[in-house]
Order: C-alpha cells, then structure tokens, then sequence
C-alpha cells in the first residue's frame, strides 16, 4: 500500500518542518493499531531491541520523554523499566520512508532484554557453520 503523505514528504528538503501531529496522524498501523519500533543505543548505534507501539505509547513517549511500549502478550501500555528498573529514555523518534516503522535513538538504562542482557539481539546466525551462537552471556546476579 502506497503512503502518498509519506510519498509526498519524499520531496521535503533537509531542514524542512513538519507538525508532528501531521506524521503520527499518516503513520501505518497494522490492524492491531500498532507499529513496530526499533528501540538502538544513541551513543554506540547497538540495535538494543525491537518492540510495538500504538498511538497512545508514541505520543506518551514524545510528550514525557520515557519510552512507552504497547505490550501484545499482556493487551497494555508499558512503559520500558517500571518493573526492572531498566529503563529508556528518547533521544530521537524516526518514521521510515514509507511510514511503517519507527527508529527510536535512547538512553539505555540497565539492560535492555528481559534476560538481563544488554541486546535482546544476543542470538547470532552464521551461515559458514549453519549454527547460531550466543553472543552474550547473562550477567551474573
């Protein structure tokens, strides 16, 4: 499906400003009303997770500054670190060009996989070996 908001802002030039409401409102959801977020380390650029978010976690985020997640296996809202402590604060929201993901640049705060690992990208494919290989251990406690 072709986004012609997103097609349109094609033609914006760097600098240029758009209301964010305009964004938000030309996003595409799934027929859950979400959308995934790439959630990346702002100062390594460390891919630190990758999680959904639907129209009230987005402007959540924005307007406090916590990352906010929409969780699919409880049905609500979570804002990342209330129960383990290990949180995320927003340095930068991007859309993608088509409008269907979002980049979302943070503050790690702790661990960002539930395993307590810094990634929740720890599982590496190797097409040489055909194995996969942990590529971090679980911190000791």
């Amino acid at each position: 499906m072709i986004n012609s908001t997103f097609v349109a802002f094609e033609e914006c030039r760097k600098g240029d400003r758009l209301p964010i409401s305009t964004v938000i409102d030309n996003l595409v959801f799934d027929t859950n009303g979400l959308i995934p977020v790439v959630a990346q380390d702002h100062q390594s650029g460390e891919v630190l997770m990758l999680a959904w978010m639907n129209r009230v976690a987005i402007e959540l985020t924005l307007t406090s500054g916590d990352m906010t997640y929409w969780s699919r296996s409880r049905s609500e809202l979570w804002r990342k670190g209330d129960t383990s402590g290990h949180g995320q604060r927003l340095k930068t929201m991007r859309a993608d060009c088509d409008g269907d993901t979002l980049l979302c640049d943070v503050e790690q705060i702790g661990a960002a996989c539930h395993t307590g690992r810094k990634s929740c990208f720890y599982l590496q494919m190797d097409i040489n070996s055909m194995s996969a290989a942990i590529t971090e251990s679980i911190p000791a406690i």
